[in-house]
């Protein structure tokens, strides 16, 4: 029965669309940052809602008819949008864990700053190297690829239809490995420089005990350390690059080890 000229069934599906963007969408780096504010996610879920029900929406028979059944699928949908989400910061965990191993070997460790985003407390390198990757993934385009996979799950995952399968958890886990390579690999160049530095300064150390290496040290290493940090951008974009090449075929794989076998 139509009221008003509406369909009971495209009014739930259009509801339907809405809970998967405002719960995914908004569990995704960027797009979930605290610094967005809170107008600006309803105007922006308003806005994607309505540009992509025409083309990608769920049956509203989907629609659970009680409320046990509501509270599943908003459980199903909220670890959809927590998988879909721990992918892309593996990224920016490996950054974050690159940038404080090279602020420990800097002196840093003790100087941190409240990351505006996470709210979480960094080391000044790692927060300065996390917003410049963030700045690269935006201009990548990262922000674009993050909606297509918001845009797969409508193919692919039913409304809280996600299977937390044994498939799906080894991808995970391969997945996140990268993280501590990348991590690795991105404070390679700085902790090979600071190395070299603190082996001269035990040479100097022997050679003329009567220098004050410590005090000498940490401007030295300081300034060696800020010197290499210049050269990681062209690294850092180079896999940032790297890695979301990998992202997309990532997110497909993982939606289809989790999908139910009649969708």
């Amino acid at each position: 029965m139509e009221i008003f000229g509406f369909n009971p069934n495209d009014m739930l599906s259009f509801f339907l669309s809405l809970f998967r963007i405002s719960i995914v969408l908004f569990l995704l780096p960027f797009f979930g940052g605290k610094s967005i504010p809170n107008p600006v996610k309803g105007a922006l879920l308003i806005v994607l809602t309505l540009a992509l029900w025409p083309q990608l929406s769920f049956p509203g028979s989907m629609m659970p008819g009680t409320g046990l059944g509501i509270a599943l699928m908003f459980l199903g949908e909220l670890i959809l949008g927590l998988t879909l989400g721990l992918l892309v910061r593996v990224l920016f965990g490996a950054i974050q864990f690159g940038g404080q191993i090279i602020g420990f070997q800097m002196g840093f460790s003790m100087v941190n700053v409240v990351d505006p985003i996470t709210g979480v407390s960094n080391a000044v390198t790692a927060h300065f190297l996390y917003m410049t990757t963030m700045l690269t993934f935006l201009v990548l385009n990262g922000h674009l690829q993050l909606l297509g996979a918001l845009g797969t799950s409508f193919e692919y995952i039913p409304p809280g239809g996600l299977l937390l399968t044994p498939e799906l958890a080894n991808h995970i886990f391969e997945f996140s490995n990268l993280m501590f390579t990348l991590a690795v690999r991105i404070a390679a160049p700085v902790m090979a420089a600071l190395f070299l530095i603190d082996l001269s300064l035990a040479l100097i150390g022997r050679a003329a005990p009567q220098m004050h290496v410590l005090v000498l040290g940490f401007p030295v290493k300081i300034s060696v350390g800020f010197f290499f940090i210049g050269f990681l951008f062209t690294i850092m974009s180079t896999y940032v690059l790297d890695f979301m090449r990998i992202l997309s075929p990532m997110y497909k794989t993982l939606m289809q080890s989790g999908a139910p076998g009649t969708f």
